[in-house]
């Protein structure tokens, strides 16, 4: 093994005790092997983290707030200083460019660890209710317990498990966290953690507060998801492991916060085409390439009306999707899996408009393709026709009519986002609303005029959405205190004096919080009266 100091465990950098093997990440851009190599943990080891982790857990507790959000703060000092070494480790692993993507990602991955700091100290995700009258005061708590955090392949930086929103999530509610790295990207997860550990060392914070596992086997997977010192489980991939995850968690009944698929249906509606059709085409095109595609808010599925608007959309886009290069894809079981899901999809009766292959060469590349079926087809084969195809993929559905428009909606199952295009004259107002009105409850972020691409870090953000593109409707995964709160427990407090209640449940407000005070929001003292 190139480097035998490799996993973070109890509070300090150490070899993995027995490897079931190593494993070195790819070059994508021609497929060969990265040094150094990496361990894929035993159970002894996953178990001496969850040991540390569960022991860590009550005194990360009662850590005050204030020292957590030095910390979060600290961690994104830290990265940023680091910035030129990660990038260049993150773009060697993934080939996303090193001039736009990764510096843009790496400055959204320190804005959400600042965020949640921000988040603590004014207690935002606590939600302090009081009821003086009954004597009842709740908020929410830390799990005392850890997270266990799965990070995905296609975001090295902003949902790395050491360092993205689910990490800054579970440690602003003061929960230790066990991140299980992705294998596509172990170096930059590795030199993220070594940041996150100076900040740890600077703090005082518990040093075994965060633990970091570069790979285990399904089954050592399946065990820990079950084990009950687990508080819960963040988890962004593919909704296969996603669901296997989830069933051995609901057997001992710990929160899975997963998010699985997605194939985010954008509506063009006739008049949005007839006034600026050349242009949608060279946005869509542009939103599902971006990455190669490799974003859960991939705009998988396009419907258009048919009609002159329809067909010379169609036309357009074909033409750019024929002309384009071949995406670099993030590994070998990307490129495969798209393969699959390409081949599924025409199973079901797609045709393929441009690209649909692979290329033969070194590295990992598929050319971006474009898929058709008309709307009645797709409703005969709904189910089969929304499986998510990972990569620079879209089906293009070409609707007979804004009716059939509704009922395409109408089809879908839940998804992370929902868009229309609409004109900016109002024209197709009433077309909106139809089936925007079908489309709400199947999506978590509705969108008008614009690719769903881009995901904003703020507090009104909804990154998540109805099954199967999560586990869970009620939750985020993006935007400050609302991804916090996945990480807690409610806590309710019935006659219990004030000077042994949290320091935001009692009468007098510390600086910058608002509670909610006899079903009112306020940010003054109690005993000053109540402001509506």
């Amino acid at each position: 093994m190139a480097k035998s100091e490799n996993l973070l465990i109890d509070g300090r950098w150490q070899a993995a005790r027995e490897p079931r093997w190593v494993f070195r990440a790819e070059d994508p851009t021609c497929g060969q092997e990265i040094e150094p190599a990496f361990p894929v943990c035993g159970d002894g080891d996953i178990e001496r983290a969850l040991h540390a982790a569960s022991t860590a857990a009550p005194a990360l507790a009662a850590v005050p707030p204030a020292a957590i959000a030095a910390f979060l703060d600290d961690c994104a000092d830290r990265i940023d200083a680091d910035r030129d070494a990660l990038i260049a480790l993150a773009h060697t692993e993934t080939a996303l460019p090193a001039d736009t993507r990764l510096p843009g990602e790496l400055a959204r991955t320190t804005g959400q660890l600042r965020q949640a700091a921000r988040a603590v100290r004014e207690h935002a995700w606590t939600h302090p209710v009081i009821d003086t009258h009954a004597g009842l005061r709740a908020h929410y708590a830390p799990l005392a317990k850890p997270v266990l955090v799965f990070g995905p392949n296609n975001f090295p930086f902003a949902f790395n498990a050491i360092s993205g929103s689910d990490f800054a999530s579970a440690m602003a509610a003061r929960n230790p966290v066990i991140a299980k790295a992705h294998p596509s990207h172990p170096a930059t997860s590795q030199r993220l953690a070594q940041c996150v550990f100076a900040a740890l060392e600077a703090s005082v914070l518990p040093l075994a507060s965060v633990q970091m596992l570069y790979h285990f086997d399904n089954d050592s997977g399946l065990w820990l998801a079950a084990d009950p010192r687990l508080g819960a489980i963040a988890f962004t991939g593919s909704r296969h492991g996603g669901l296997a995850l989830k069933a051995a968690a609901d057997e001992a009944g710990i929160p899975m916060y997963a998010e699985m698929s997605s194939v985010n249906p954008v509506f063009l509606l006739p008049e949005a085409l007839a006034h600026n059709g050349k242009a949608l085409a060279a946005e869509l095109f542009a939103s599902c390439t971006m990455g190669s595609g490799q974003f859960c808010t991939n705009p998988g599925v396009v419907i258009v009306p048919a009609g002159a608007g329809g067909d010379a959309f169609s036309a357009e886009t074909q033409r750019l999707y024929a002309a384009a290069a071949p995406n670099v894809l993030f590994s070998r079981s990307v490129r495969d899996n798209l393969v699959r899901a390409l081949a599924q999809l025409r199973q079901a009766g797609a045709v393929v408009l441009a690209g649909g292959a692979a290329t033969s060469g070194p590295g990992y590349y598929h050319a971006p393709t474009l898929l058709q079926v008309s709307g009645s087809h797709f409703l005969a084969h709904a189910e089969q026709l929304q499986g998510e195809a990972f990569g620079p993929s879209t089906l293009l559905i070409q609707a007979d009519d804004v009716a059939q428009m509704v009922r395409i909606a109408a089809a879908f199952e839940g998804n992370l986002t929902g868009t229309l295009y609409r004109a900016e004259d109002g024209a197709d107002e009433a077309a909106f609303q139809q089936i925007a009105s079908v489309l709400r409850p199947r999506v978590g972020r509705l969108i008008a005029n614009k690719m769903p691409t881009g995901v904003a870090v703020s507090p009104a953000m909804n990154h998540g959405g109805p099954y199967p593109s999560t586990s869970h409707s009620g939750f985020t995964a993006v935007g400050m205190p609302g991804a916090i709160r996945r990480f807690a427990a409610l806590q309710c407090y019935d006659n219990v004096p004030e000077h042994l209640l949290p320091a935001d449940l009692r009468d007098h407000n510390l600086p910058g919080l608002q509670r909610c005070v006899d079903g009112h929001w306020t940010d003054r003292d109690i005993d000053a009266g109540v402001e509506a």
